[in-house]
C-alpha cells in the first residue's frame, strides 16, 4: 500500500519536483509488483482503519519516518491499531543506524559531525545487510485502490518535461546509477566531487529519499569496491558523506525544531536584511550575475539537482552576500531538488549559515569567483548552464564584467543586455557580511 498522506504536516507538503519524481517513482514501483500496488489518499491512519477492517488484517507493516509530525502520526496509528488488536511494527528501511542509537557517554546527542561519525556510528555494529528482493510476493488489489494519476502529482504548467532526460526514476535506474559511480566515479571521488564539470558525484540522493535504493546497498556497494579503489581515502570520504545524510537525520530527530528555529539561539539576532525581493528573484533565476551561481541556479532549474560544491557557493552568496534569511533558500531548495529531504535540507542550510551543528564559521565566505577559476577552471560547467557566456575565453568567463571591450564583442556579450552585471559587490557585501556576524558572537551551541 502507499498512502498519499499530505494531512500530517501542512508546513512541508511535497515540492514540484518532489511531487514529478514521487508520480513516475510510485508508476515504476506499481510495474514492478504487476499492477498491484494499492494507492490511497488522505487521513493515513483513517485509511489503515478502514483497510484493516475490511480485509480482516492481522498485521500491518510499515518502514519508519523520521521528520516530527511523520513520528508523531505514527505513533497515533501504532497505538491505534494495536488497540484494535492487530500486530503493529516498523522497521528501520532508511538510515544505517538509529538516531536514538547513537549518543555520548553522557546519554546526550552529539552536536559535530567529526565525533558523531567517528566515534558515534563507527564504533557502533555495523549497519545491516541489504535484504534480497522477495522470491515471491503473494499481492491482493483492491477494488477502491486509486490510480497514480488520481493524485494529481504533476503540476499543471509542463514545467517538469525538462527533468526527463536527466534521470530514469526507477529501482532499476537507482542501481545503473549505482554501478557506474562504484566502477568509475568512487575512483576520484575524493578530490573529483568538487568539480562540477566531472562525474564523480553518485547522484544517489533521490533514490535513497524515495526508497528506490537502500543507503545500506550504497554503503556495502562501495566496502566491496575497495580492492578496486587505488585511494582508499576516496572510499573513507564517500562513507563519510554517507555518515552527513545519517547526521541531518539524527539531528533532525534530536532538535525537531532544526527545519524553523536556528540551531546556535544567538543566530537570533542577526541582522538580515530586508527588502530583498529583487536579489531573491534574481539569485532563484540564476541572473546575480556571477556566472558560478547563476550556473548552479539553472542546473537546479532544468534538472532538479545541484552539484554539491555548487550548493554550497550558491548558499553561501545568497545567506553571507546577500544577506538573505536562510529560509528563503530552504523553501526554494524544497519546491526545486528532487532530492528534497526535511533533514538534509535543513541542516545543510543551517550549516552554510553558520547558525547550525558543525556549522561553516561566519567568515568562511565562499567567493563565487575563486571558487569558480578553482573548480572550473575552462569554464565548462558554466558555459553548459549560462549560454550566454558561451564564446567567452576561460580567462574572464569567471567574470565577464571584468574583461575588455574588444573580448566581449568577440564572444557577443553584452553586460547588462546579454548578462546580468552583478547585483552585489563581492568584497563589500563580504565586510557586510562579517560585520553582521560579529553580532552574533559569544553565544555558543
Amino acid at each position: 500500500m502507499y498512502i498519499f498522506d499530505q494531512t500530517s504536516d501542512q508546513d512541508w507538503t511535497l515540492g514540484g519536483a518532489s511531487r514529478w519524481w514521487l508520480h513516475h517513482a510510485l508508476q515504476s514501483l506499481d510495474k514492478t509488483l504487476g499492477g498491484k500496488l494499492n494507492i490511497y489518499t488522505g487521513d493515513a491512519l483513517q485509511v489503515l482503519a478502514d483497510i484493516s477492517a475490511a480485509s480482516s488484517a492481522k498485521a500491518v507493516y510499515w518502514n519508519r519516518c523520521y521528520e516530527p509530525k511523520s513520528i508523531q502520526r505514527d505513533a497515533n496509528i501504532k497505538t491505534s491499531l494495536k488497540n484494535a488488536g492487530l500486530d503493529v511494527q516498523s522497521f528501520n528501511g532508511s538510515l544505517l543506524w538509529e538516531p536514538w542509537q547513537v549518543l555520548k557517554k553522557d546519554e546526550t546527542p552529539y552536536k559535530v559531525f567529526t565525533p558523531y561519525y567517528r566515534r558515534g556510528c563507527l564504533q557502533k555494529p555495523a549497519p545491516r545487510l541489504p535484504l534480497p528482493v522477495p522470491a515471491a510476493m503473494d499481492l491482493i488489489k483492491a477494488d477502491n485502490s486509486l490510480a497514480v494519476d488520481d493524485l494529481a502529482l504533476l503540476p499543471a504548467v509542463d514545467w517538469h518535461t525538462k527533468l526527463h532526460g536527466d534521470w530514469d526514476i526507477s529501482e532499476e535506474g537507482a542501481k545503473d546509477r549505482l554501478d557506474d559511480f562504484v566502477f568509475n566515479g568512487i575512483q576520484d571521488y575524493r578530490e573529483g566531487r568538487n568539480f562540477p564539470n566531472k562525474k564523480n558525484v553518485s547522484r544517489l540522493s533521490p533514490y535513497f529519499h524515495f526508497g528506490q535504493m537502500s543507503v545500506n546497498t550504497a554503503w556495502y556497494a562501495a566496502n566491496d569496491a575497495a580492492a578496486l579503489i587505488d585511494n582508499e581515502s576516496n572510499l573513507d570520504t564517500f562513507l563519510s558523506e554517507l555518515g552527513w545524510r545519517e547526521f541531518s537525520y539524527y539531528l533532525l530527530y534530536h532538535f525537531p525544531k532544526l527545519p524553523t528555529d536556528n540551531l546556535q539561539p544567538r543566530f537570533n539576532v542577526f541582522p538580515w536584511a530586508k527588502n530583498t525581493d529583487a536579489e531573491l528573484k534574481a539569485w532563484q533565476k540564476g541572473k546575480t550575475g556571477y556566472p558560478l551561481v547563476d550556473a548552479g541556479m539553472r542546473e537546479l532549474w532544468n534538472t532538479g539537482y545541484m552539484h554539491n560544491r555548487v550548493r554550497m557557493v550558491v548558499g553561501s552568496f545568497m545567506v553571507k552576500n546577500l544577506l538573505i534569511h536562510w529560509h528563503s533558500g530552504e523553501r526554494w531548495f524544497w519546491d526545486c531538488l528532487v532530492d528534497a529531504d526535511l533533514a538534509a535540507n535543513s541542516a545543510s542550510w543551517q550549516w552554510i549559515a553558520g547558525c547550525g551543528a558543525d556549522a561553516a564559521p561566519f567568515f568562511r565566505i565562499f567567493n563565487p569567483i575563486t571558487q569558480s577559476e578553482k573548480f572550473d577552471k575552462q569554464g565548462d560547467y558554466i558555459r553548459r548552464y549560462v549560454p550566454e557566456l558561451a564564446e567567452m575565453p576561460a580567462k574572464y568567463i569567471h567574470a565577464p564584467w571584468l574583461a575588455p571591450a574588444e573580448v566581449l564583442n568577440a564572444a557577443g556579450v553584452e553586460i547588462g543586455t546579454d548578462y546580468p552585471a552583478p547585483i552585489v559587490d563581492i568584497k563589500e557585501s563580504r565586510e557586510r557580511a562579517l560585520a553582521a556576524f560579529k553580532m552574533t558572537k559569544n553565544d555558543v551551541l
